[in-house]
């Protein structure tokens, strides 16, 4: 390693916050930290919305350990009300509906979650680029966000999940195709303001290239914005994917999703068979208000953050 390397690498480390290296020392970063963990904490709603979350999960991925039931073959004993045997009753194929909950929302966390990740990365590279860059890549790149963005994304999610044969991956794939906008133009607009502060100038000074820019210092420090972000993009990736699902565009049977279940019980909706509506209702959006409880209490605690600098 070079004098020059060996000083950039050292330079990469004294810079941990965008206040830069006369602000990036590491007892102020724990500071901070401490700080946003603190607001967070004392936002009654985000620990409603943590204790939902983690609820949900134990209730879809260790649930069925505990409940067995068959979500496959169907039976004769259709429609039951709540009763001995089966508390939420069984829908229009003989199915246990609270083992269908169950194994439902294990699809739909899972694909929120994948849908989340893989939007969020792109996003971020995408904007950090163009926001770093500037000038005709940035004009070219965001011109590019704009068209899909004008584009109304529920015909956009028809069109592609009727040509593609849904399953999971597919799934993944289309939501993560109209979730990366957002993040990336929220990204973009903190690179343009991160590229202009003075450590990133040092940075340049030293011979720092584009890429240790954008990978060390743009992108790290606007994790605050990424994991707002990608909070709602959950919330938002399973509001969507229960529109699909409802449409008839979700998962195929015997796959079992909360939309699907919605989509099938309205058809019973005026014979009083509320137990095939209302639980996948409610668990949709139990789940839903819950991410964006964690949301809107970690822009709070990033803005109590940025008000004591």
């Amino acid at each position: 390693m070079t004098k020059a390397e060996d000083k950039l690498t050292s330079l990469d480390d004294e810079i941990i916050s965008p206040n830069g290296p006369e602000g990036g020392e590491a007892h102020e970063s724990e500071s901070a930290l401490a700080l946003i963990l603190r607001t967070f904490l004392e936002n009654k709603l985000a620990i409603i919305g943590l204790a939902l979350v983690v609820g949900m999960a134990i209730f879809c991925f260790i649930g069925p350990l505990l409940y067995h039931t068959n979500q496959v073959s169907t039976t004769y004993a259709i429609n039951l009300p709540p009763g001995k045997g089966h508390p939420l009753g069984t829908d229009e194929n003989g199915r246990d509906v609270l083992g269908r909950l169950m194994v439902g929302g294990q699809s739909s966390l899972e694909i929120g979650l994948a849908v989340a990740i893989i939007a969020t990365l792109f996003g971020v590279i995408w904007g950090a680029i163009a926001g770093y860059v500037g000038g005709k890549v940035d004009s070219v790149m965001m011109r590019i966000v704009d068209v899909f963005l004008s584009i109304p994304s529920l015909f956009l999610l028809i069109f592609l999940a009727a040509a593609f044969t849904p399953n999971i991956v597919i799934l993944v794939l289309i939501l993560s195709f109209i979730s990366w906008l957002s993040p990336s133009r929220l990204v973009r607009g903190e690179a343009l303001s991160l590229r202009v502060r003075e450590y990133v100038k040092a940075v340049k000074i030293m011979g720092g290239g584009p890429t240790r820019i954008v990978v060390r210092h743009i992108i790290p420090n606007t994790i605050g914005t990424i994991a707002v972000n990608a909070t709602f993009q959950i919330a938002d990736a399973i509001l969507v994917l229960a529109t699909l699902s409802y449409l008839g565009l979700g998962l195929p049977p015997p796959a079992a999703s909360w939309g699907e279940m919605l989509s099938n019980g309205v058809n019973y909706i005026y014979d009083g068979y509320w137990w095939l509506i209302y639980p996948a209702g409610f668990a949709i959006i139990i789940t839903v208000i819950a991410f964006n409880f964690i949301g809107d209490a970690l822009r709070d605690s990033l803005e109590v953050r940025l008000q004591k600098r």
